[in-house]
C-alpha cells in the first residue's frame, strides 16, 4: 500500500519547503558531469510536484537556486540557467494538467533577458491554476529578502506611511517576497546536510524539519509521503504549552 493511502487528509501540511540538495554529489558518485545531476533532478522536481498535489498540498517551495549558486563554475551555471530555460517549458503540459500556478520569488533581475521571458511565459500560462502553487526559489536567500524588507520599511517609514512603532511580525509579512502564502509547516532538506542554507529564515521559525540522507535525484514520492506522515505525527506546539481539546496556532503578533 502507498503511504499516500495512510495520509490523513486533515492534517496535509499546507506548505510544503523543500531544499533540495545533492544533484551534484549524486552525479559525482555515478562519475559523471554535476550538470548531468541537475538534469536528473528535474525529475525528481516533476515527481515531487506531481505528489504533492496528489496528497493535497496547496504551496509547494522549491529551493532551485540560492543567490551564492552564482558562484559556482560558469559552466555550471550556464548548464543551470539552459535546464531552467528548458524545463520552463517542456513543463508547461505537467503545470496544466495537475492546476499548477507557478511562481517565483527571488531577484528575477539578475537572470538574462531570456531566462526572463521563459518565467514571464510560464507565468502567465499558469496564473489562473488554483490546485496548487509551484513557488520556485530562484537567486534567493533570506538575508537578501530581510535586506529588502527592511529598505522598503524605511523608505515608507521615512515617507510617513509607516510608524516605527507600528511595526509588527504582521507588517514584515506582508513585506515578504512570500507574503501570498502562509508560512512552511514542514521543512524538507535531501542530501543529508542539516542546516537551512539561508532558505526562508523568518518564515520557519515554527517549522517541522524533516532531513533524509537521499540525493535529490533519487527522492520519490514514496519518500516524500513519508516526510508528511512524519510530520503528521508531530504535535506543533510553537512555544506553547498545550491545552486539552484546543489546537495550538501560531501568533502572528
Amino acid at each position: 500500500m502507498s503511504l499516500l493511502q495512510a495520509i490523513q487528509s486533515g492534517k496535509v501540511p499546507a506548505h510544503v519547503a523543500v531544499i533540495m540538495d545533492g544533484n551534484g554529489r549524486w552525479a559525482q558518485a555515478r562519475g559523471l558531469e554535476r550538470a548531468q545531476g541537475h538534469v536528473e533532478g528535474v525529475k525528481a522536481v516533476r515527481r515531487i510536484a506531481e505528489a504533492a498535489c496528489k496528497a493535497g498540498v496547496r504551496y509547494l517551495t522549491l529551493y532551485a537556486f540560492s543567490t551564492e549558486n552564482w558562484d559556482r563554475p560558469r559552466g555550471e551555471v550556464d548548464a543551470l540557467m539552459g535546464l531552467l530555460v528548458s524545463c520552463l517549458h517542456e513543463e508547461m503540459p505537467l503545470f496544466m494538467k495537475n492546476g499548477i500556478r507557478l511562481r517565483i520569488i527571488g531577484q528575477v533581475g539578475s537572470f538574462s533577458p531570456q531566462v526572463r521571458q521563459a518565467m514571464d511565459e510560464a507565468l502567465r500560462q499558469t496564473e489562473g491554476n488554483t490546485r496548487m502553487d509551484l513557488v520556485l526559489a530562484l537567486s534567493y536567500s533570506a538575508r537578501w529578502e530581510l535586506t529588502e524588507v527592511v529598505r522598503e520599511a524605511a523608505v515608507r517609514a521615512a515617507s510617513g506611511d509607516l510608524r516605527p512603532q507600528d511595526i509588527s511580525s504582521r507588517t514584515i509579512d506582508g513585506l515578504l517576497a512570500t507574503s501570498f502564502m502562509p508560512d512552511p509547516d514542514l521543512l524538507v532538506r535531501t542530501g543529508g546536510e542539516q542546516r537551512v542554507s539561508n532558505f526562508l529564515l523568518w518564515q520557519i521559525a515554527y517549522s517541522e524539519m524533516y532531513f533524509t540522507p537521499v540525493f535529490w535525484p533519487d527522492f520519490t514520492e514514496e519518500m516524500f509521503y513519508e516526510s508528511i506522515a512524519s510530520f503528521q505525527n508531530r504535535e506543533r506546539r510553537f512555544g506553547k504549552v498545550p491545552e486539552p481539546g484546543r489546537p495550538l496556532k501560531a501568533d502572528k503578533a
